[in-house]
């Protein structure tokens, strides 16, 4: 067994939001991958639409939640899945936010190691897993027991450090957040409202200031200069040159998640994939 196909550039939505139809919208661009955000149930439900509503392409997890959904029922799931749509599933699994785990957060290195071996034993195979990655330990981590990472809300100095961390061989598919608006403002005020919420967590703020924004602070409003590191904007082509800067520095497969989170996001979708060429890709 193989870790199913994703191509250079997926897609990424929290919850249903690729749930219904417009799963085989992404898969006709010639997208080669959905990430399916924020699962937090161990049966995996906002999967399963991603993958009843298309034929073929990649659906992932990104992320399963370990305080949530307790390994043995998300195994149970994966093999249900797996049984229903071979081939054609990723497991990404990772330990949250302390600040929104609350009691439960504790020794979440230890229990990630726990929650993977409990994947292990239910016979859920390596290659079909990616951990939410963003520190050296859990890189490394995801290097020894899975197929790779999946980085969540990180700029392009961030991936370039992955790859050195992971080494070569190893998938590194981070997320990145796009915006279809071409007035800087627009764009601005669109990326703070989804980042704030980031910047609102110590996981994040940590990695971020190792990465460029050393001054930044837990509850601190993002700056222009920090969207402009983790949010691309402005026309097709450019925002293609903002996802193809994660690949040049070292990513296998970016997963893009089209900002706001409401409304379509499939005509945003579809300039990028010809600005990308992914649709001459897929039919060729």
């Amino acid at each position: 067994m193989t870790t199913p196909p994703l191509g250079k550039v997926g897609v990424w939505g929290l919850f249903d939001r690729f749930g219904d139809e417009k799963a085989a919208e992404v898969e006709r661009l010639g997208y080669g991958a959905i990430w399916v955000g924020g699962v937090f149930e161990s049966d995996l439900r906002n999967v399963q639409g991603a993958l009843e509503h298309s034929e073929s392409i990649t659906v992932a997890s990104g992320i399963v939640n370990i305080w949530t959904a307790p390994a043995q029922e998300v195994a149970a799931s994966y093999h249900r899945l797996d049984a229903r749509f071979p081939g054609r599933l990723v497991l990404g699994v990772g330990i949250g936010h302390p600040e929104r785990s609350a009691a439960v957060y504790k020794t979440p290195y230890q229990a990630l190691v726990a929650y993977l071996d409990e994947l292990d034993s239910a016979g859920v195979p390596r290659d079909r897993l990616v951990l939410a990655a963003l520190r050296s330990g859990v890189l490394k981590l995801s290097e020894a027991r899975t197929a790779g990472a999946h980085p969540y809300l990180t700029p392009v100095a961030h991936t370039k450090f992955a790859r050195e961390a992971l080494g070569p061989g190893v998938l590194l598919a981070p997320e990145h957040k796009v915006v279809f608006e071409t007035d800087p403002e627009a764009a601005h005020a669109v990326g703070r409202e989804a980042v704030d919420f980031y910047t609102g967590l110590s996981n994040y703020v940590n990695m971020l200031r190792e990465f460029g924004f050393p001054d930044l602070h837990v509850g601190d409003s993002a700056s222009d200069e920090l969207l402009d590191a983790l949010v691309s904007y402005g026309t097709p082509e450019r925002i293609a040159a903002g996802v193809t800067a994660h690949l040049e520095a070292g990513a296998d497969h970016v997963s893009v998640q089209v900002l706001p989170t409401k409304g379509d996001p499939i005509p945003g979708l579809a300039a990028l994939a010809e600005a990308l060429g992914l649709r001459s890709a897929a039919s060729g």
